[in-house]
């Protein structure tokens, strides 16, 4: 996890991309995965890992919006609790985010082929999540928030695919810490549809880092608003 203690410093996580620097055979076996040789032969890895294609990526993203749309339709008529507001303007912050650090690192071209286009449709879903987030809020007649400025440190695909599973992480903890406080029904079913799919993106992220896919075991843990607003700062231009 990054050091959030400091603006000025982005600390570079560590783990396996330092055993990638110091052990030949791993590091042997992630260029054979994420080369250029490799890309296809891992990017269809994970997209079976997945269960992903493109009509279910299409269908899912169709879904997630249809219940983003139903859920401010319900807490309107309902009148949705300000905390839910905030709440919803918390989650979009880290979309923002998110969205800011696929395209960046699509920018890059670190990853090709079938990966290149998996990391692509991860960022086009965070994206989908941010339009959905401030329609949500636009309905219920609040202002979403104004998107930040992201920084990221995109150097290498071991580093990025790294950082990728910290964020994704970050992101399914963030909304799992939310639940318990969000009192319309409605944004908190779409919350969930939204933390399921941050999960899957860190389990995919996972298999490449060498990573546990459920890292707390059977259950997940839910991360605070201070604790995951201090973990992002430094990310924060």
């Amino acid at each position: 996890m990054p050091n959030p203690g400091s603006e000025e410093s982005t600390q570079q996580p560590t783990g396996v991309v330092e055993r990638l620097v110091r052990d030949d055979t791993d590091r042997k076996r992630f260029l054979k995965a994420v080369g250029v040789g490799g890309a296809a032969s891992f990017g269809a890895f994970v997209l079976a890992a997945c269960g992903s294609s493109s009509s279910s990526s299409s269908s899912a993203t169709t879904a997630a919006s249809a219940t983003a749309t139903a859920a401010a339709s319900t807490a309107t008529s309902s009148g949705s609790p300000a905390g839910d507001v905030a709440i919803l303007n918390y989650a979009l912050t880290l979309e923002y985010l998110e969205t800011q650090f696929y395209n960046k690192v699509i920018a890059a071209k670190l990853f090709t082929g079938a990966a290149g286009s998996l990391v692509k449709s991860f960022g086009e879903q965070e994206q989908t999540h941010v339009e959905a987030i401030k329609a949500v809020l636009t309905q219920l007649g609040a202002t979403p928030v104004a998107e930040p400025t992201g920084k990221f440190p995109v150097t290498t695909p071991a580093a990025v695919a790294n950082l990728a599973y910290t964020v994704e992480n970050l992101g399914a903890a963030a909304y799992l810490g939310q639940a318990a406080a969000i009192q319309s029904k409605s944004v908190l079913a779409a919350a969930l549809s939204i933390h399921s799919v941050e999960a899957r993106h860190a389990a995919t992220f996972a298999t490449l880092v060498s990573k546990p896919i459920t890292p707390n075991g059977a259950f997940a843990a839910p991360a605070d608003m201070a604790t995951v607003l201090a973990t992002v700062k430094p990310f924060l231009a």
